[in-house]
């Protein structure tokens, strides 16, 4: 192929016609890991009891015992990036991590067992054999995964189709040979390359121009990372783009320029650790992007058949107050900025959803009587588990605002945009930290957006758990709730 203009950005890297998806190898590898844990399990308690020549237990506590560790044991896993087709790439088999995040499961596991009082249920050495073969099993697996991967990626069998890739032309030159990328699991490629100019100042202009047509690109087709080809010398220029990849929420990463291929010689291997700089991570990776939605959806679907008699009532009460729809729709920026319509139930005579909408006060006259009740008791938030269940938002993540408000604020804060790096949620960190409700100056909403970044860079199960636990106490204390 030739390297063409920024215009050229449907260009792509020739790949296999059929390809497997590196996007779903976190899916493939953490459910073989569960069917190893639960294999151990079911395989420690018949063979112990072959063994001692003591009848057969009853299998479906060991089968839960096994669903049990390994829900434990991936969730742990995921936090670390353990499912990661980066990682899988990596020849290195993972011994200490294994062993300690197994270790730690096991230690759960009979804490649980004692808490509950439910260790009677099981034999020691049923547990004792399960507790040794797990990990022997989860060792031996790793081992055949990455001896699979690394033999798929050689013949490119594996790819990934949204990756997009910016570079310098001369640079982009100099890949087109290489299996380099094929290496990084991109089958297909979309190229934008940066154009030339001798002025520094159009220089700038040129390269956020194309950035400008990535990002909307990106948007458009759910990309996942953005690889650079620059010179690693032109520091300045690296720092100019990174900056102004920072608003998006994909990982970034910075290629050997020819210089760094010339030094180190370098030679496509499946088996070579891959040489590129990691200049921003994903928020999430594709494992915990599973984890999170998996809650999601349980726990929304459990909430809806809960609150379904405080569904119907609340519709009941806000019809016989007068007229106007039971829910409110309004537009907010989701994901990405992807737009979306937000429910809740109407709680105001006014339904803004436009260039402006007035945020609610104290003893706000626009608030019905029922309103009022429902505002106080965050009833009116409970047909945004609708949102959650389609997947526009989450349970937990920043609260999204109005799109007045967002263009608003994006104008005054710089990193603003970041909050749309993962999806808005129902209630957040920043809302068990006392900053529910309006943001009337720039200084609550900066307060807040602080509070929304630390839990996007620190996201774990964890975090989640401890935020819905604290939600319900914010919810009985009625801060800031009008």
């Amino acid at each position: 192929m030739s390297i063409g203009t920024e215009a050229d950005h449907d260009l792509r890297l020739d790949a296999p016609r059929t390809t497997f998806p590196s996007e779903a190898i976190p899916y493939v590898l953490s459910t073989a890991d569960a069917l190893i844990v639960l294999v151990a399990s079911l395989v420690g308690a018949i063979s112990y009891h072959t063994m001692s020549f003591t009848p057969l237990p009853d299998l479906d506590a060991y089968f839960a015992l096994g669903l049990i560790a390994s829900f434990i044991h991936i969730v742990r896993q995921s936090g670390r990036s353990y499912y990661d087709f980066e990682q899988v790439a990596k020849p290195r088999v993972e011994i200490v991590e294994v062993l300690i995040c197994w270790f730690s499961t096991v230690m759960l596991l009979a804490f649980f067992a004692f808490l509950f009082k439910i260790g009677l249920s099981f034999s020691r050495g049923s547990f004792l054999v399960f507790a040794a073969l797990a990990p022997l099993g989860l060792l031996a697996g790793r081992r055949l995964e990455k001896s699979i991967v690394a033999r798929a990626v050689g013949r490119g069998a594996i790819g990934r189709r949204n990756v997009v890739l910016v570079g310098d032309q001369e640079e982009l030159q100099g890949l087109e040979n290489l299996d380099l990328l094929a290496m990084l699991g991109a089958g297909q490629v979309n190229w934008f390359p940066l154009i030339r100019a001798d002025d520094p100042t159009l220089q700038t202009s040129n390269d956020l121009k194309t950035l400008s047509s990535v990002a909307e690109f990106i948007r458009e087709n759910n990309s996942s990372e953005i690889l650079l080809a620059l010179p690693w010398q032109d520091s300045a220029r690296i720092d100019c783009l990174r900056e102004q990849i920072k608003s998006l929420p994909v990982s970034a990463k910075l290629l050997p320029d020819g210089q760094i291929r010339r030094l180190s010689n370098y030679i496509s291997s499946a088996r070579q650790r891959i040489l590129s700089i990691e200049l921003q991570r994903a928020p999430l990776s594709a494992a915990e992007r599973v984890v999170k939605r998996a809650i999601d959806i349980t726990l929304s679907m459990m909430a809806l058949v809960f609150f379904l008699p405080v569904f119907v009532f609340t519709a009941i009460a806000i019809r016989l107050e007068g007229r106007g729809p039971i829910i409110f729709r309004q537009n907010r920026k989701g994901f990405n900025g992807h737009q979306f319509t937000m429910y809740k139930f109407r709680t105001m005579t006014v339904q803004e959803n436009g260039d402006s909408v007035t945020q609610a006060v104290r003893n706000d006259p626009r608030v019905t009587r029922i309103g009022k009740l429902l505002r106080s008791s965050s009833i009116d938030e409970l047909p945004q588990l609708l949102n959650v269940l389609l997947g526009q938002m989450s349970l937990i993540g920043p609260r999204p605002h109005a799109l007045a408000h967002d263009n608003q604020f994006e104008k005054v804060l710089r990193d603003y945009a970041f909050r749309h790096h993962v999806k808005p949620g129902m209630t957040g960190w920043a809302q068990v930290n006392g900053l529910r409700g309006a943001t009337p100056t720039v200084e609550l909403i900066s307060r807040r957006v602080t509070l929304d970044l630390w839990y996007i860079n620190n996201w774990s199960l964890w975090l989640d758990i401890q935020i819905l636990i604290k939600t319900l106490f914010e919810v009985l204390r009625k801060r800031n709730a009008y």
